[in-house]
């Protein structure tokens, strides 16, 4: 398809009906969904992620293994030559066996850089595969979905939630095998010197274990809320760059401003608890062990005026505490990653678990061209399921014939459109296509025979003559050329500083809206669709323009089934039929001057129009 129709907000049970986007992530946001996850659920969905990298988690592991090893005998070494070395001066042998402590904490340092290496890229794969599920299904949702959750919402989970992810699995997973090894090696290594002071040590467990306990208890919903507010302030901050151009037409920029402020400060006050909170274990800890080191060097002291341990082996009991307590405080600082990586996760697998679109039924058909017939046979649809928005539509549409849609705002114009093309499914009745339920066609296949022209065109970053090639991947440059002078857009293509190949900024923005619009029609163009849905887009431009624009229609509805969603009454006097669309049903149908003569609601909102001009 050409474009797509922005998903409708439901106000009062009703679309606005002029509200356009693409078929990306984006929409308007009614306030942060929250689901409450099972952490433990959520980690062994990762796992599902990480799994498939199970020969760089092995190479990772035996990397650990080793280097916590090396890690493991370096304290013993001390040991060894305060008491066999040092204290009878023995300075040869000390040299050696320092050469060879030194030796040990190189490897041990390789060993430590190579499983950094290795998990880095366990990571990355991971990530990759885990953002590009995300996107895919983005792209697979249905537009309900981007209607409830704000732009910049989307984005953060696509880009912070997964980075914080990332960050976790790169250093998390090491340190948790490594914590694991160090803490029961050093547990051997110090029953073996002196079970009297392994035990000392082991005293301090339980008050390290209990203030780790408290302190994850009360951080875990902080650290949600943070980035729920993160989310807010990213999508708020997207919606106000994109809508640049009317908080200065209107003047709000103030206004903005202090709406920024309000949600920087819901972060500020959310990200301080979770922080402040999560803060207090290192210091809690470090005291803690602090404490225990001290009270096994003056258990060791006393125990050494009574000639029960050596100093050689105080010095590498102390070194072994530090080696058995301090994997508590490096997660203890690992902590905010994993907080920030399990919430984020939370949150991406929340938009995996939404509904996709509805799946083709098993003998769905595809159909290499439609003739265009279209019929709706008595179409009810809601959004909800306390309020209907359409009510008993029903009407033909021959192949060929142009038919408007015209009504006050709200009354279900757009809802139509949307329905025809599938992006929701009726509550009650039919659409056919050629006499086929639109249901039995494959959804694919059905939109690649629509085409779809919007009142407020989106162009993507890239040159104009992929923008038009967008209507037709395969299209040659003599095919995009010939289309853009079927559209009326080469007239002003031909002037830009390098013509089909001038580059456009996101958006378009760098050309006027006319301009925009003449490159949609030519991508339209280019698309050939055999149904051919506009939203007028003649009532924003400048006289010469409409002309050209009009003219492009002309040739691009020429031959095929048209719907028109009119705002001008003016542009749509020549329509095989109008239908006249309020309150979500069907009000008036007949062509302009059978309308007019029945002097109705028509007839009524023409005479308007003559007393406004």
């Amino acid at each position: 398809m050409t474009n797509s129709v922005q998903p409708p907000t439901t106000q009062n049970g009703r679309p606005p009906e002029a509200r356009n986007v693409l078929r990306h992530p984006g929409g308007r946001f009614n306030g942060p969904a929250e689901k409450a996850k099972d952490q433990k659920g959520t980690i062994k969905r990762i796992w599902t992620y990480l799994k498939n990298e199970r020969l760089g988690l092995i190479s990772a592991v035996i990397y650990v293994v080793f280097s916590t090893i090396l890690s493991l005998l370096g304290p013993l070494l001390i040991g060894v030559i305060i008491d066999k070395y040092i204290l009878v001066n023995d300075i040869d042998g000390t040299i050696r066996m320092v050469l060879l402590l030194a030796a040990i904490y190189v490897a041990g340092a390789i060993l430590t850089w190579m499983q950094t290496f290795v998990m880095i890229r366990v990571s990355q794969k991971t990530i990759w595969k885990l953002r590009q599920h995300l996107f895919e299904k983005f792209q697979l949702l249905p537009l309900s979905i981007f209607d409830k959750r704000q732009q910049g919402d989307l984005m953060s989970r696509m880009t912070n939630d997964i980075e914080n992810l990332n960050a976790a699995l790169s250093q998390s997973v090491v340190q948790i095998i490594s914590t694991i090894l160090t803490v029961i090696g050093s547990a051997i290594a110090m029953f073996y010197l002196n079970w009297i002071l392994a035990i000392v040590t082991m005293l301090i467990i339980p008050c390290i274990l209990w203030s780790a306990k408290q302190i994850i208890k009360r951080s875990s919903k902080n650290y949600k809320a943070k980035q729920r507010d993160l989310g807010s302030l990213n999508g708020f901050v997207a919606e106000t760059i994109s809508n640049s151009d009317i908080t200065t037409l209107f003047g709000k920029e103030r206004q903005t401003i202090e709406q920024f402020n309000i949600a920087n400060e819901n972060l500020r006050k959310s990200a301080m608890r979770a922080e402040i909170v999560t803060g207090l274990m290192g210091p809690v800890n470090n005291f803690i062990n602090t404490l225990g080191i001290g009270i096994v060097v003056g258990v060791g002291a006393l125990m050494s005026i009574n000639n029960l341990v050596t100093i050689g082996v105080i010095a590498s009991f102390i070194t072994y505490s530090r080696q058995f307590l301090r994997p508590i405080n490096q997660l203890s600082n690992l902590f905010n990653t994993f907080q920030s990586a399990i919430a984020g996760a939370e949150r991406v697998f929340e938009i995996i678990d939404e509904e996709e679109e509805p799946k083709d039924l098993e003998n769905a058909t595809s159909k290499q061209k439609f003739n265009g017939n279209v019929e709706f046979r008595k179409v009810a649809f809601q959004y909800n399921k306390e309020k209907y928005v359409l009510h008993n539509i029903s009407f033909k549409a021959k192949a060929g014939e142009t038919i408007a849609l015209v009504g006050p705002t709200g009354s279900g114009k757009t809802t139509i459109i949307q329905l025809l093309n599938r992006f929701y499914d009726v509550s009650n009745g039919e659409i056919l296509i050629d006499g086929i339920n639109i249901k039995n066609y494959r959804l694919e296949n059905l939109r690649d025979h629509i085409g779809v022209v919007l009142q407020d065109t989106y162009l993507f970053s890239g040159t104009v003559r992929d923008n038009i090639r967008y209507g037709k991947l395969d299209a040659t440059d003599e095919e995009v050329e010939q289309a853009a002078k079927i559209a009326y857009a080469h007239n002003f293509i031909k002037y830009l500083p390098k013509r089909y190949e001038t580059m456009l900024v996101s958006g378009g923005m760098n050309l006027s809206q006319g301009q925009r619009q003449l490159i949609a029609i030519a991508r339209a163009i280019l698309e050939d669709p055999d149904i051919l849905i506009l939203d007028e887009a003649t009532s924003s431009v400048d006289t010469m323009t409409e002309v050209h624009i009009q003219k492009g229609l002309n040739n691009l509805m020429n031959g095929r089934t048209s719907f028109v969603i009119a705002h001008r009454l003016k542009t749509i006097e020549n329509a095989d039929k109008i239908l006249v669309i309020k309150d979500g049903s069907i009000l008036e149908e007949g062509n302009h001057e059978s309308l007019m003569n029945k002097q109705g609601f028509y007839a009524n909102l023409q005479n308007q129009l003559h007393i406004q001009e």
